[in-house]
């Protein structure tokens, strides 16, 4: 090695710690310090730099400059950089980058950092550019300069005391090749690895049982075990009682097949506490590619796990809310859109199951207060083959050695959970049919609550669940059930109210209509329906009258309204129809004297009505019909040979909207077998429907008749035929045949 002017970089110098240069570089350190101490830097300093074994620079750090290179730190940038250079691009001359091959202005370079004054004890960077050997270079060269690496010293080596001295630092290079780099780079991956907090562990598959055989620092303080517990056993030591054994299963397959995979265990330490492990396992191949080891990475990632399962059960509990929410919604509108108590009662099993429950009962009361006089109205399973065995298992369906828990809430006790039910009941041994029934539904666990409604118990509500995967019943749900049947009493109760109001308004409906009297040589029959939505009366009414001339009175009418007034001023305007009648007056002169009367009285609001009178005609020979029609559905004429006729004669306003109206009487002859109908309009106006229609429907039902002689049959076929069940108006109907 040449010295002085001539002084050259040896290629083939160790790292520190790894060749005979280290007491030279030493000395030559310590002469830099002495020179600095004598001349603040000035003219010894080269001469000293110029004889130091390794590439070195000085740096100018308040110019943040490269002022001086000796001989081996020229070379590095190819003799052809001109000093003071900036120190970014003294780097990028000599080819300097990190060792993922990025620039040194791209990154903070350990050159950067002593530029600003900060030590680095040592560093390694690579030297990339082999281009600034110029064209000239051999093949060997540029591959040497591609594949060398640097460590990289400095420090500062004084502080300027006043504006003329400069303050500098010591930038020191030396060469990493060969078996040296490589040992350079394996040390600081092994202190990397040791220094870690990522627990590291190497087994060794050759040997039996797949042991440890070298684990890193952070290993030990992740499990708490020692070195000299864990070398030479397999890490199975890890596992626990709750250690998922599937994730155990995929572990050993993947070992098995020599390929990568990272699972997450819950692992225990050496004091016995759990802990979330997140293991990623590589196998390491020699050069003929079988596997020498396998290598072990574990992070403890307990927070993680927790968090994410705090996190789903959030998710699954805002759910379990939401379909809760849903199944209340859904089973109330079901419930209340029945005015029935058994339909009620029907729909809320309907809605449970599944929902929340295998089967369901209902049980209720015919007496409030005696549990004697309970029924069991709806019965539901999940599997409609079992919903015959839950009905014949009766009180079965909920066994305890306290008796019956139906009987107890329906006598006003409390709810009862019943978190496992017995698999064969102590009282059924003795009866083989009823255990049948029970080993075939397979009852888990069960939930009995009482229905209430204004403090007393109208019924009970009974969940189960069927083994193998049925739920097991938990307060929460009882609490779910308890709402349940809180809104279904609700319901039953507003049904069964329903029931008594709709059935005294019905009666006072029928109250008010008269009886339809025998006449001879004609055959009667009516019929009055009330409507189903609500439990008002109405104004709708029917009337058959002798009448003192040997004449026979007929009307229908209808008072508008839906409610108490409306089936008084009925039960008025009837009454007075049926005086002008009496007083032998004509259907018109009947019509206008109700019309003055209710414009005069304000008696109603207004009503449509048709009044008739039957007479016999003076050759004895049939009837003829005279009426008078104040804007009511026109009657219907059915003749003997079948065809149908609409009465639409003489359609005035309706009674009590005007006193202006003229009205006449028309007359209709008619013949004996000849059937007139008349109804009110809540016979053809359905929801959904066209009246139109409807009133053609009633004509071809009646054109279709194949015998009138039995009046109430025909009656009884058209509403049949239209529907009457569920009407929104109350509907009347009269029909008569002539002789």
């Amino acid at each position: 090695m040449e010295t002085a002017e001539g002084a050259q970089w040896s290629p083939t110098t160790d790292a520190p710690g790894t060749g005979s240069d280290d007491s030279g570089m030493a000395d030559a350190a310590a002469r830099v310090r002495d020179s600095v101490t004598s001349d603040a830097g000035g003219g010894d300093l080269p001469q000293v730099l110029h004889t130091a074994p390794a590439a070195v620079a000085l740096i100018d750090l308040d110019a943040g400059t490269v002022t001086y290179a000796n001989g081996s730190a020229q070379d590095l940038t190819g003799g052809k950089a001109q000093l003071p250079l900036d120190i970014d691009a003294w780097s990028e001359a000599a080819g300097l980058t990190d060792l993922s091959g990025r620039p040194m202005r791209d990154t903070a370079s350990p050159l950067s950092r002593v530029a600003q004054g900060i030590p680095v004890s040592g560093e390694p960077v690579a030297v990339a550019d082999a281009a600034r050997k110029g064209s000239e270079a051999t093949v060997e060269e540029r591959e040497e300069a591609e594949g060398r690496l640097l460590w990289v010293t400095g420090f500062p080596l004084s502080e300027a005391d006043d504006d003329e001295r400069r303050r500098l630092a010591l930038v020191v290079f030396l060469q990493l090749s060969g078996a040296g780099a490589q040992r350079h780079l394996e040390m600081m991956r092994d202190r990397a690895v040791v220094a870690t907090e990522l627990s590291f562990t190497i087994s060794d598959p050759n040997r039996e049982q797949n042991p440890l055989v070298w684990v890193n620092p952070a290993f030990t303080r992740l499990t708490g075990y020692d070195l000299d517990e864990v070398l030479g056993r397999n890490c199975r030591f890890l596992q626990g009682p709750n250690t998922d054994p599937t994730s155990i299963s995929r572990i050993r397959s993947a070992l098995a097949d020599e390929r990568p995979i990272t699972e997450v265990l819950l692992n225990y330490r050496r004091d016995g506490t759990a802990f979330w492990n997140q293991v990623s396992i590589s196998p390491v191949f020699d050069g003929g590619g079988r596997v020498v080891n396998f290598v072990g990475v574990q992070a403890d990632v307990t927070e993680r796990v927790m968090v994410e399962n705090e996190r789903r059960a959030a998710l699954a509990a805002a759910e379990e809310t939401r379909e809760q929410l849903r199944l209340l919604t859904d089973s109330t509108a079901a419930m209340t859109a029945s005015l029935d108590s058994g339909g009620a009662a029907r729909a809320l099993a309907r809605i449970v199951v599944p929902a929340l429950a295998d089967y369901c009962c209902v049980d209720l009361l015919e007496e409030v207060g005696d549990p004697s006089s309970s029924n069991r109205v709806a019965v539901n399973h999940r599997d409609d083959s079992k919903t015959g065995t839950v009905s014949a298992l009766g009180r079965w369906i909920t066994p305890t050695e306290d008796g019956d828990p139906v009987d107890r809430v329906l006598g006003g006790g409390a709810p009862s959970l019943l978190p496992e039910l017995p698999v064969r009941p102590e009282g059924l041994r003795e009866d083989t049919e009823l255990l049948g029934h029970y080993e075939q539904l397979r009852p888990r666990s069960a939930i009995v609550v009482p229905l209430r409604a204004r403090g007393q118990v109208l019924g009970a509500l009974t969940l189960g669940t069927e083994l193998p995967y049925g739920r097991r019943y938990s307060q929460r749900d009882l609490y779910l059930a308890s709402d349940l049947a809180a809104r279904a009493g609700l319901a039953v109760d507003n049904a069964r109210l329903y029931a008594r109001e709709h059935g005294a308004a019905e009666t006072l409906q029928r109250s008010l209509l008269p009886a339809v009297p025998e006449v001879p040589g004609l055959t009667v029959a009516s019929r009055y329906l009330a409507a189903t939505d609500g439990a008002q009366v109405g104004g709708d009414w029917y009337d058959l009258l002798p009448l003192p001339d040997g004449a026979v009175g007929i009307a229908v009418g209808d008072v508008v309204g839906h409610d108490l007034r409306a089936a008084a001023a009925m039960g008025e305007l009837r009454g007075v129809l049926r005086s002008y009648a009496w007083e032998g007056l004509g259907p018109d002169a009947v019509i206008d004297r109700c019309n003055d009367l209710v414009q005069g009285m304000h008696m109603a609001a207004m009503a449509t009505a048709v009044f008739g009178r039957l007479e016999r005609p003076e050759d004895g020979e049939g009837w003829i019909l005279g009426y008078c029609n104040a804007g009511h559905p026109p009657p219907l004429l059915r003749r003997v040979d079948g065809s149908v006729e609409m009465l639409t004669g003489n359609l005035s306003p309706l009674i009590g909207a005007t006193r202006s109206a003229a009205r006449d009487c028309t007359e209709v002859h008619l013949h004996p077998g000849d059937l007139l109908v008349l109804h009110t309009d809540g016979l053809i106006e359905a929801p959904g429907n066209d009246p139109d229609e409807r009133t053609d429907l009633l004509a071809r039902t009646l054109a279709e008749a194949p015998d009138v002689d039995d009046v109430g049959a025909i009656c009884d076929r058209v509403l049949e035929v239209l529907g009457a069940d569920g009407l929104r108006d109350d509907a009347v109907l009269l029909a008569v045949r002539l002789g």
